[in-house]
């Protein structure tokens, strides 16, 4: 699965400042699942693009779940979920806390993002996308899959290509996606217990209450809290 973190503030590459990941490397961080990477698909001053690439292995996977054959045949590796927010929790702690020892100012300032999902499951289609982040302030941008391109009559997937445009900290864009994110998959929660649940609650605190969706998103964490 794959985050891209792009912003035009200028200098764009204080974006590394933000992130606590250097523009000029490319950074691997084990995960319980597997491994992430945070690398600069471009850095210069008029725009910058981080990128987290998130590999979920799926032998471990598949022993979380059961050893059953069909466990192995999973889209956990390729999508957005709950795996995602793991990794954000891990790999960009210091940003999703508001922190920044160098650029604390900045830190604090509403800048020009767009965040990029390339691959999100969402069976309540573009409509529940809009639901969640508009509210948000976000422009939503969403490009639909077909099931298979070899077949196009078998119509389109539940699977979607989004990108979220605002100007906003980058503490509230990676807490929105942070939150959200998860929701938007029929599929119960992976490596997230109810304390760690909590925690992405918690993280909504400062704008969940006026959410006109609040009652659909906190449903949706404790039908998920129930499956664990």
């Amino acid at each position: 699965m794959l985050l891209t973190i792009s912003t035009t503030h200028q200098p764009a590459t204080e974006l590394g400042y933000l992130l606590h990941k250097h523009p000029d490397l490319c950074q691997s961080f084990t995960l319980p699942f597997g491994q992430a990477h945070v690398f600069y698909p471009e850095a210069d001053t008029q725009r910058c693009t981080a990128a987290l690439l998130v590999e979920v292995n799926p032998v471990k996977l598949a022993h979380r779940r059961g050893s059953s054959t069909e466990q192995y045949l999973s889209d956990r590796p390729y999508v957005a979920s709950s795996f995602l927010s793991v990794a954000i929790a891990q790999v960009f702690s210091t940003a999703l806390a508001g922190h920044s020892q160098r650029k604390l100012k900045l830190a604090q300032t509403p800048i020009p993002l767009v965040a990029r999902l390339s691959v999100v499951p969402c069976r309540g289609g573009e409509e529940l996308l809009q639901q969640l982040f508009e509210p948000l302030g976000y422009s939503v941008s969403t490009t639909g899959h077909l099931l298979d391109e070899n077949f196009p009559e078998w119509g389109q997937s539940h699977y979607y290509t989004v990108e979220l445009h605002h100007t906003l900290t980058l503490a509230e864009l990676l807490s929105h996606i942070y939150v959200l994110i998860p929701l938007l998959d029929d599929d119960k929660f992976y490596w997230l217990n109810d304390e760690e649940i909590e925690k992405l609650l918690r993280h909504g605190e400062s704008w969940l209450n006026t959410h006109p969706a609040q009652e659909q998103i906190i449903r949706g964490y404790l039908k998920r809290r129930t499956q664990y």
